[in-house]
C-alpha cells in the first residue's frame, strides 16, 4: 500500500467507528480515564500490576505506549486441504477430539486435538501444556497457527485462539510482539491492549492540524493504535514516522525554546575585537593555527561581539588545537578588563589545563589562579581573594569554581572542557553565580569526544556546534594492535623496546566503576608486579584520583621530565595529559572500556615526533566488545567512531552523557531516523518564529504536553 493510500486509509477510518477498525473483541470494558491503573482491566490484581511495573506500565497511558518490539507477519490462512508440507499457515477449524500422552521421556507430554473443516482433518500438536487437555473441548472453534509437517501427522502449534475470544488477535495478520516478564506474557499483554482499544480515541493530539496536513500525517490515535494493530505494513511504517516525528518535533521545540528564553531574558557584555594581548600570544605559538582552528576563532569572536550570552559546543578530535582555540576566547575576556574561567571535570585535567596556561601565558602579564577542593586552606583562601578582587585574570578549577564562597570581580568568558560530565545544573550554576546586575557571562563548552550530528541536535540542540575536524600537521597516526592474552609476552617485549630506545609507556588500569579506592588498589598492585616482573628494569611510577593534589602533580612531573619510564594509572589520564615523548598507551581489559574512552586514552600518545602505539589488551567475551576492539584498530578518526559507538550502543545509553533524568527516545533511533530529525528541527525553528511562546490558542496542546514531557524531569525546559 503505497503512503498516499495508507493516508486516505487513515483519513476513512474513525477510531469513532469501531466498524471500519481492526476487529476489537467482544469485552464489554468501558474505558475509564487515560491516567487510571491497570487494575481497572479485566484479569488484572494487585499483583500483576506490580509485576507490570517492571516493564514501567503503571497506568492504561503507559500501556497504550508499550510498542512491540516486532509483528509477526501471520497474515497466510489456509483451509486444511490446502495447506503444504513445511507451511506454515493460519487454520480456523473445529475441535473433534482432544487428548494428553505421555512419553517415555518424563519431562515431556503432549496434547494432540483433532481438527477438522469443511476440507479436511488435522492433528494439532501442543507440548508441556497440559492445561490445555481440560481447556479444550470438542465442538470448540478454534484460530490455530502453526507448521503443517505431514499428511494425517502433525501440526506443530506456534499459538492459538477460540474464535470469538479475541477475534485472530494472536493468530492473524500482523500480531504484535512485546517486551514481556515471566509472569506477564506477550498474549496477555496482546489481551489488554485488545481490552482497551477504545481509549485510543481518547488521545489528544499536539501537534497542529495544519502540520498533519502539510507533512502528510496521520493523527496521534489512529497511529498510535496502528503501531499495535496494523492493518498493513504500509500502514505501520506510516504511523512510526507519525510518532518518531512527534517524539523528535517536540524535543527540538523544548530545546529552542530554551534557547530563546536564555537569550532573550539574559544578557551579556558586548567584548571588544581582539587586540595586542591576542596578538602577541599567537605570536608566541610554535606553529600557524589550522584553517578549522581560524574559522572556529571568528565565530565565537563575532559571539562575543554581541550582548547575548554566547552558548557555543566546540567539539574537535584528540589533538586538533582547541586549547588554543579557548586560550583566545578567554583572552578577549582579559583584553576588555574582565575575567576568564575555565573548568574542568576532575582534578588531573584542572591542574594540567593550570601549568599549560601558565606556561602558554609566560610573559603576558596575565594571572592565573587555580582553584579545587583539594587545596589548602591557605591556597585556597589566596585563590579566592584573587579571583574577587580581580588581581586574578584567569581562574581554573574543578567544580569547585561553583560553590557558594566563590565570586568574581567581573566574570565574562566562562569555557567548560570535556562538558558532557557536567550535569545541565552545574552548567546553570557556573551561570547563575557569574550573573550579576543581570549579566551573564559568554560560555564555550568543549569536549574531545566527537559527537554524530544527530546526538548534537539532540543532546545539545540548545547550543550552537562548532568542530575542528583538520589535525595540526606533523601529527602522527597512532598504530593501534588488540592483543589477545596469548600475545601479552610478545607484547611486553615489544614495549621495552620503546622503552630502550628511550621513550615512555602508559600502563592504564581496568575500570572499576564501584569504587575509585579499588582503582587506587589496582593501579599500586599492578605497578608493584611490574616493577619485579615486566618491567623490573625500568622506572615505574603511578597515578590515581586517590592521591594528593601535591603527589599527583609530582607523579606527572616525574613523567614528563623522563625521570620515570612507566607510568601505571587510570583513566584520569585520558583527557588534558601532553607528553611527548611518551608512545606507548598500554590498556588493560580494554574490552570493559567505551570506544570513546579508548579512543581518548589513545590520543595521549602520538604527540611528539617519534611514532606510537596503543595496545588493547583484551580477551572480549560480547559481539559489541569486538566491535569496538576491532573499529579502534581500523581507524583513528574520532568522527568515524562516535558514530560507530552510537550505532553499537544506541542513544539510549549515550543521553546518560549530558545529565541524569533526560527522557529517553521511546521510538526514535538516531541511527535510522537522521531525515525525521533533521524535518523535526526545521519545522520547530518555523514554528516558534510564528508563535515564540507557543502562546496562541492552536498551539495550547503542544505547550501542555512539553510541559508534561520535559517538565518534571528536566529543570531548565519548565521555562517554556
Amino acid at each position: 500500500m503505497t503512503q498516499a493510500r495508507c493516508l486516505r486509509h487513515f483519513a476513512r477510518s474513525s477510531l469513532l467507528t469501531p466498524a471500519d477498525l481492526p476487529r476489537t473483541s467482544k469485552s464489554t470494558f468501558n474505558p475509564p480515564a487515560l491516567g487510571d491503573p491497570l487494575t481497572v482491566l479485566k484479569g488484572v490484581g494487585p499483583a500483576l500490576a506490580r509485576e507490570a511495573g517492571r516493564l514501567g506500565l503503571a497506568t492504561l497511558a503507559d500501556l497504550l505506549s508499550h510498542f512491540p518490539r516486532r509483528h509477526e507477519d501471520f497474515s497466510s490462512s489456509r483451509e486444511i486441504g490446502q495447506l503444504r508440507l513445511g507451511e506454515e499457515a493460519t487454520v480456523a477449524a473445529t475441535v473433534e477430539r482432544v487428548t494428553l500422552q505421555r512419553t517415555r521421556r518424563p519431562n515431556l507430554r503432549v496434547v494432540k486435538a483433532t481438527l477438522r473443516d469443511d476440507t479436511g482433518i488435522l492433528e494439532a500438536v501442543w507440548f508441556n501444556q497440559d492445561y490445555l487437555a481440560d481447556q479444550l473441548a470438542p465442538g470448540d472453534r478454534l484460530l490455530v497457527r502453526g507448521r503443517y509437517e505431514g499428511k494425517g501427522g502433525n501440526f506443530r502449534i506456534i499459538s492459538h485462539e477460540l474464535l470469538g475470544d479475541s477475534a485472530g488477535l494472536h493468530t492473524t495478520g500482523l500480531v504484535p510482539v512485546y517486551p514481556t516478564t515471566e509472569k506477564i506474557s506477550v498474549k496477555r499483554l496482546r489481551g489488554w491492549l485488545d481490552q482497551v482499544r477504545p481509549l485510543f480515541s481518547r488521545l489528544a493530539d499536539p501537534l497542529p492540524s495544519g502540520l498533519l496536513l502539510e507533512l502528510g500525517l496521520p493523527r496521534r490515535a489512529d497511529a498510535m493504535l496502528a503501531m499495535h494493530f496494523p492493518r498493513s505494513a504500509a500502514e505501520y511504517a506510516l504511523a512510526r514516522r507519525r510518532l518518531v516525528f512527534e517524539e523528535l518535533f517536540l524535543m527540538q521545540l523544548a530545546l529552542l525554546a530554551y534557547r530563546r528564553h536564555y537569550e532573550r531574558e539574559r544578557r551579556s557584555v558586548a567584548l571588544g575585537p581582539a587586540g595586542e594581548l591576542s596578538r602577541r600570544f599567537r605570536e608566541t605559538l610554535p606553529f600557524s593555527l589550522t584553517a578549522d582552528q581560524e574559522a572556529v576563532a571568528a565565530g565565537i569572536g563575532t559571539d562575543l561581539e554581541g550582548d547575548r550570552p554566547m552558548q557555543r559546543l566546540l567539539q574537535g578530535d584528540v589533538g586538533s588545537g582547541k586549547t588554543v582555540v579557548a586560550v583566545l576566547t578567554l583572552l578577549r575576556a582579559v583584553e576588555s578588563g574582565r575575567q576568564g574561567a575555565l573548568m574542568a571535570p576532575t582534578e588531573v585535567l584542572a591542574e594540567q589545563h593550570f601549568l599549560n596556561l601558565k606556561r602558554m601565558l609566560a610573559g603576558t602579564g596575565v594571572k592565573v589562579a587555580f582553584l579545587s577542593s583539594r587545596l589548602g586552606a591557605k591556597e585556597r583562601e589566596g585563590a579566592l581573594a584573587a579571583m574577587e578582587s580581580g588581581e586574578a585574570d584567569i581562574a581554573v578549577g574543578t567544580h569547585a569554581l561553583i560553590q557558594e564562597d566563590v565570586v568574581f570581580a567581573e566574570l565574562a568568558v566562562v569555557v567548560v572542557d570535556e562538558q558532557h560530565r557536567f550535569g545541565v545544573q552545574q552548567r546553570e550554576d557556573l551561570a547563575d553565580k557569574a550573573t550579576r546586575d543581570g549579566i551573564t557571562p559568554h560560555t564555550l563548552h568543549m569536549t574531545a569526544t566527537p559527537i554524530p550530528r544527530t546526538l548534537a541536535l539532540t543532546l545539545y540542540g540548545d547550543l550552537e556546534v562548532s568542530t575542528i575536524r583538520q589535525m595540526p600537521p606533523g601529527r602522527k597516526p597512532v598504530r593501534t594492535w588488540h592483543v589477545p592474552e596469548a600475545k601479552r609476552a610478545g607484547a611486553y617485549g615489544f614495549i621495552r623496546e620503546q622503552l630502550d630506545a628511550g621513550r615512555q609507556c602508559y600502563v592504564v588500569c581496568p575500570l572499576i566503576e564501584e569504587s575509585e579506592k579499588l582503582e587506587a588498589r589496582a593501579v599500586e598492585a599492578e605497578a608493584a608486579r611490574l616493577r619485579e616482573g615486566e618491567f623490573r628494569e625500568y622506572r615505574v611510577d603511578v597515578l590515581h584520583g586517590q592521591m594528593p593534589a601535591q603527589q599527583k602533580q609530582e607523579a606527572m612531573r616525574r613523567f614528563a621530565d623522563g625521570e620515570t619510564q612507566v607510568l601505571v594509572t587510570t583513566t584520569v589520564i585520558e583527557v588534558g595529559v601532553d607528553v611527548p615523548n611518551a608512545t606507548v598507551m598500554m590498556v588493560e581489559e580494554a574490552d570493559r572500556f567505551g570506544l570513546a574512552q579508548l579512543h581518548q586514552l589513545r590520543g595521549r600518545v602520538g604527540r611528539g615526533e617519534h611514532e606510537s602505539f596503543c595496545l588493547l589488551f583484551a580477551d572480549p567475551g560480547s559481539e559489541a566488545a569486538v566491535r569496538r576492539l576491532g573499529a579502534m584498530a581500523s581507524t583513528a578518526d574520532g568522527f568515524a567512531l562516535a558514530d560507530i559507538d552510537l550505532e553499537i550502543r544506541g542513544e539510549g545509553q549515550l543521553f546518560g552523557l549530558r545529565q541524569s533524568g533526560f527522557p529517553d527516545l521511546k521510538l526514535a533511533r538516531l541511527t535510522r531516523d537522521q531525515d525525521a530529525l533533521k524535518l523535526a528541527r526545521r519545522e520547530a525553528g518555523k514554528l516558534l518564529a510564528a508563535d515564540p511562546d507557543l502562546a496562541r490558542l492552536e498551539d495550547t496542546l503542544l505547550r501542555e504536553e512539553i510541559a508534561r514531557r520535559f517538565g518534571d524531569t528536566v529543570e531548565w525546559l519548565r521555562r517554556i
